[in-house]
């Protein structure tokens, strides 16, 4: 019995790496493959105490799984995430020749709440970025990058991956390496420019000094150290400014990247346009702007209507 664990635990992580490989060869972000390892090991550990190999998994298998997630107070949002791992692993599976159908195929998704993203005002918007200082390196830093965060609708990990030749002054606009590894040019605008030249002028060297920094391919936005920031410090130096401005305390990045499309739209840009600074594969993901535009139509009917 021991021995059947072994080889079937074998397997899983056979078909695991095997995985990783077809990521890594279709350039899939380390975080992609973090996140699929990580949600993909612990479906294995189950498969392997319910005494399954990779090829003894069928559709009823993951249904049971999903309902086990589900049991155990996972969210439908991560359930989700997590069948989308397994419909990954399986096809990789079925491309080697190792499966003869992908069991993820045929099982639904759960069924995800409907949430339009948060959003702030325009002027919600433009005080916070004016209630950020630009006297220390730090604040000179916070207030550029959250000034192309609004300006040019950037993901954070978009944010700390910009590279210092990435910004192309005399177009006044930014190349954006954004999900798997697709470039695409946003245009800046000038208050934002404006920002990042007083930053890399004023703040950055003073953060660079600090880790005898180097000039060249090096990442626009430094830490305290000299070093790349992380995404986690870009929420958490946000959480501070929000909460210093009294607006839209602990809104995240993507409440950010939701306000400029939302603005946009506001101002009369089109989806497809939208869809292109977004850096979406297709306009259905852009799609959920106009939902936002139309819940505060709604909500302008109900608050004026008499008869609403």
């Amino acid at each position: 019995m021991p021995a059947q664990s072994e080889e079937r635990e074998g397997a899983w992580q056979r078909a695991l790496a095997l995985l990783d490989e077809d990521l890594r060869r279709r350039d899939a972000s380390p975080r992609t493959r973090r996140a699929y390892g990580g949600d993909l090991r612990r479906f294995a550990s189950w498969a392997v105490a319910a005494g399954l190999a990779p090829g003894e998994v069928g559709p009823k298998t993951l249904r049971r799984y999903v309902a086990h997630l589900s049991e155990q107070g996972a969210a439908p949002s991560t359930s989700a995430r997590k069948l989308a791992a397994l419909r990954a692993l399986f096809a990789s599976q079925r491309e080697h020749g190792h499966a003869a159908q992908n069991p993820g195929e045929l099982v639904r998704t759960p069924r995800r709440a409907s949430r339009l993203p948060r959003v702030l005002s325009a002027r919600d918007a433009a005080r916070l970025l004016d209630a950020i200082p630009a006297a220390t390196p730090l604040e000179l830093r916070d207030r550029a990058m959250f000034e192309l965060a609004y300006a040019c609708g950037l993901r954070a990990e978009e944010l700390v991956s910009l590279r210092l030749a990435d910004v192309e002054y005399d177009a006044e606009q930014l190349r954006v390496e954004g999900k798997g590894r697709k470039t695409r040019f946003v245009p800046v605008g000038e208050q934002a420019l404006e920002a990042v030249a007083q930053y890399l002028e004023r703040g950055r060297p003073r953060l660079a000094a600090q880790a005898g920094g180097r000039a060249g391919a090096e990442p626009v936005f430094l830490s305290k150290r000299g070093r790349q920031l992380s995404t986690s410090d870009v929420r958490r130096r946000l959480r501070l400014w929000t909460a210093r401005a009294g607006v839209a305390e602990d809104a995240s990045p993507h409440a950010l990247r939701h306000s400029f499309a939302t603005h946009l739209l506001d101002g009369g840009a089109d989806l497809r346009a939208i869809q292109e600074l977004l850096g979406h594969a297709t306009v259905s993901s852009t799609q959920i702007y106009t939902r936002v535009e139309s819940a505060k139509l709604k909500s302008a009917y109900a608050r004026s209507h008499p008869r609403a």
